[in-house]
C-alpha cells in the first residue's frame, strides 16, 4: 500500500484464521457493540510524583451508575475501564478489588460490557519496570483480576492486559514523564522518539505473556485486547535524506504485536494463539516529523499525514487480527469533525474487507490534564461541572461533578451511528 493509495484486501474470515483464541475457546465477536466508550484511567505517579486517579479526579468513580447508563443510553453497551494495578495491589501483595467489584456490578445494572485494563501505567510502589521480578508479580495480580470477575459476570472476559506497551516502555526509558523514572532528563524542552526502550518494551510483554497464561488457567474464556498506538513518522521536508530514520522510528510500533504475536524473539513465548485481538489508537498527535519532532497537524491538513484507512491496512496485513479503534477523539470544537473523519476512514477500511470491529470514544467524560490538574482538555463526550473543573484534582466532592452532554458531539455521533452498524459487531 503506497501513501494515501488504498487496495482492497482478502475476505474477512476471522473464524478460519488459524491465530486467536486457544482451541476449543469460544470464538464469537466478544464485544456487545460495535460503537464504545472509554473512562480515562491513568493511576501512574506524573513526572512530579504527583499519583494519579483519573477515575476519581473527574468525578466518575462516585457516579458509576449515571456514566454507565448515559453511556448505553447513546448505544454505547461496550466501556472500557482500568483496574489499576498501583491502585488495587497494597503493601505486602494484597489486593484491594473494591473498585473492580462497584465498576462490575453497576455495569451489569446498567447493561454495559466492561472491556478490562489492568495496568494503566501505573504500578506498585516496589515494583521497577527495568527488573524482571515485575514479570511473575503482574502475572500474580492478573490471575486473582480473573479469578474475582469470574464470579461476577457470565461473559467471556476480554482484558487489555497493559495498555500501550510502546508508549509506557518509550515514556519510561526516554523521557520524564513517568515517577521515577529517567529523572535526569526533566527539564528537558524537548523528547526524542529515536529510541522505543526497547528493553522495557521486551520486559512488559514478557509479563502479558505469562498474564495470557495465567488468566487462561483461572478462566479459559478470557479474550485479549493488545492496546497500541497506530502511528506515521515523516522525514523534514528539507531534509529527503532522514527518511530512513523515519521509517526506522515508524517500526517501532509494531514491536509490541511482534513479540507478543511471536514474529520477533519467538524464544519469549509470544504466539499467534497469544496475539488474539488488536486495538489501535489513532489522534491528532500520532502523526510527526523524525528529528524535529513537530507534529503533523490534522487541523492544519498536513499533506505528509497518511489516513486511517491506509494505517489500518498497515497493520491488517502485518497480523491478520481482527481490530477495533481502542481509543479515537479530539479536544474542543474539532471533536465533532474529527470523529466524522473517522467514520469515514472506518468505512473505507470495511469496504475493502479490512475487520474493523468497532469504534471507542476515549475519553467519554472528560478529564484533567496528567500534569496540570486545573486544565481540562474539554476532550469528553460529557464535560464537568466548572467549579470541579477549576478546583484541581479531587479538591471537588463527588456531588459536583455534574455532566453536560456536547450536543454537537453527539449529534455527530448519532449520525456516525446511522452510517456504521450500533449494535452486536457481527
Amino acid at each position: 500500500m503506497a501513501d494515501g493509495v488504498l487496495q482492497p484486501v482478502e475476505p474477512l474470515e476471522i473464524d478460519r484464521h488459524p491465530a486467536g483464541p486457544p482451541l476449543g475457546a469460544p470464538t464469537r465477536w466478544p464485544f456487545r457493540s460495535f460503537w464504545m466508550g472509554g473512562f480515562e484511567g491513568a493511576d501512574h505517579l506524573n513526572g512530579h510524583a504527583h499519583a494519579l486517579d483519573m477515575a476519581r479526579a473527574n468525578g466518575h468513580l462516585a457516579r458509576l451508575d449515571e456514566d454507565y447508563a448515559a453511556a448505553a443510553a447513546l448505544g454505547l453497551r461496550s466501556v472500557r475501564e482500568s483496574i489499576g494495578w498501583r491502585l488495587a495491589e497494597a503493601p505486602g501483595g494484597r489486593f484491594d478489588f473494591a473498585r473492580l467489584r462497584a465498576m462490575a456490578q453497576a455495569a451489569r445494572r446498567q447493561g454495559v460490557q466492561v472491556v478490562w485494563t489492568l495496568m494503566h501505567y501505573g504500578t506498585p510502589a516496589d515494583v521497577d519496570l527495568r527488573d524482571d521480578r515485575m514479570i511473575d508479580r503482574f502475572a500474580r495480580f492478573a490471575a486473582a483480576v480473573a479469578d474475582t470477575l469470574g464470579a461476577l459476570s457470565d461473559e467471556a472476559p476480554v482484558y487489555n492486559l497493559v495498555n500501550e506497551i510502546g508508549f509506557l516502555a518509550w515514556a519510561v526509558s526516554e523521557t520524564a514523564q513517568i515517577h521515577p523514572y529517567r529523572q535526569d532528563l526533566a527539564g528537558r524542552a524537548a523528547e526524542s522518539t529515536a529510541r522505543s526502550g526497547y528493553a522495557v518494551k521486551r520486559r512488559l510483554v514478557r509479563a502479558v505473556l505469562a498474564a495470557i497464561e495465567a488468566v487462561r488457567e483461572v478462566d479459559p474464556r478470557a479474550r485479549f485486547l493488545h492496546i497500541e498506538p497506530l502511528v506515521h513518522v515523516a522525514a523534514p521536508v528539507d531534509r529527503p535524506d532522514l527518511q530512513a530514520l523515519a521509517d526506522t522510528v515508524c517500526g517501532y510500533q509494531w514491536q509490541a504485536w511482534d513479540l507478543i504475536g511471536g514474529r520477533a524473539e519467538p524464544e519469549l513465548g509470544g504466539s499467534a494463539d497469544a496475539l488474539d485481538l488488536i486495538g489501535v489508537n489513532h489522534y491528532h498527535s500520532g502523526q510527526w516529523e523524525v528529528g524535529s519532532e513537530a507534529r503533523l497537524w490534522w487541523h492544519l491538513r498536513d499533506p505528509r499525514r497518511r489516513p486511517l484507512a491506509a494505517l489500518l491496512g498497515d497493520a491488517w496485513r502485518r497480523y491478520r487480527r481482527p481490530m477495533i479503534i481502542a481509543e479515537t477523539g479530539h479536544v474542543g470544537a474539532g471533536k465533532a469533525a474529527w470523529l466524522e473523519g473517522v467514520a469515514d476512514d472506518v468505512l473505507q477500511a470495511r469496504a475493502l474487507g479490512l475487520p474493523v470491529g468497532g469504534i471507542c470514544l476515549y475519553p467519554l467524560v472528560d478529564r484533567p490534564d496528567w500534569n496540570d490538574p486545573r486544565h481540562w482538555h474539554r476532550s469528553g463526550l460529557w464535560d464537568v461541572d466548572a467549579a470541579a473543573r477549576a478546583s484541581g484534582l479531587q479538591a471537588t466532592p463527588a456531588s459536583a461533578f455534574a455532566r453536560t452532554l456536547d450536543t454537537g458531539y453527539a449529534s455527530a455521533l448519532a449520525a456516525c451511528q446511522r452510517r456504521l452498524p450500533h449494535g452486536r459487531a457481527r
